[in-house]
């Protein structure tokens, strides 16, 4: 099967609610992160068609790309979230309603999930965190390292630095570890965060988690995201 990723947010214009900021992390940076390679692949959202991933279908970012994305390829309907690692109510969200988004959607087929990297600056950790998930990914291994970090974050976050702890992270979660410490050492799949954070900036994204389901933006920990799902399907039953 060839490598294919999607085109992010397809330049639809979306207003964000800016009520519900409080019930998510806000961005911090004026400045944010800068992306080194406009041609890096990222994942998008449902409204925008499925197009050729540019660059190697074995390249670091294309196998990172594949690998933070869950469900059936023939799912008409994709669920984005835009999230932090060290955000409190991204962990909120993750073990609140993760689980029963995966097991009602994503695994009956009718749903296919895709993160999207937002580091905010005011977590220190947040992209180490990501970069971990991400080094991870490149073997297919990045739903359970998301799941690991999520699960052990208020032990990781206090410490001075987590690198260990994420390594031993990783080996518990049967990464192949040679290869994953040297992809995080080198910072091989910072470009592809580097390309999620502006992207989701570029769109407006301004807090996590948000959820991005076809053209609607969905901030906070309290987004019905399965009521829009249902709404997202519903509509596409009746094409």
């Amino acid at each position: 099967m060839s490598y294919r990723s999607i085109a992010l947010f397809g330049g639809a214009a979306v207003a964000l609610a800016t009520a519900a900021v409080f019930v998510a992390c806000s961005r911090g940076d004026a400045a944010g992160s800068s992306a080194k390679s406009a041609s890096t692949s990222t994942v998008a959202s449902a409204a925008n068609a499925v197009t050729p991933a540019g660059g190697a279908q074995d390249s670091i970012s294309a196998k990172a790309d594949r690998g933070r994305i869950l469900g059936d390829s023939t799912a008409k309907v994709w669920l984005v979230m835009a999230s932090d690692f060290q955000c409190p109510f991204c962990k909120q969200w993750h073990d609140s309603s993760f689980a029963n988004i995966v097991q009602k959607y994503v695994k009956s087929g009718r749903v296919r999930m895709a993160y999207l990297n937002m580091p905010l600056s005011i977590h220190p950790f947040a992209v180490p965190a990501a970069e971990a998930a991400m080094c991870a990914s490149v073997q297919n291994k990045f739903w359970s390292m998301h799941d690991s970090l999520f699960a052990t974050q208020k032990i990781w976050e206090k410490l001075q630095s987590p690198a260990s702890f994420f390594d031993t992270l990783a080996n518990h979660d049967h990464v192949d570890m040679a290869p994953w410490r040297t992809c995080v050492a080198q910072h091989l799949t910072r470009p592809l965060i580097e390309a999620d954070y502006d992207r989701a900036r570029t769109t407006g994204v301004n807090s996590t988690p948000t959820f991005i389901i076809g053209a609607k933006v969905l901030p906070s920990a309290d987004a019905d995201v399965a009521g829009a799902l249902d709404a997202a399907l519903a509509a596409k039953a009746k094409q």
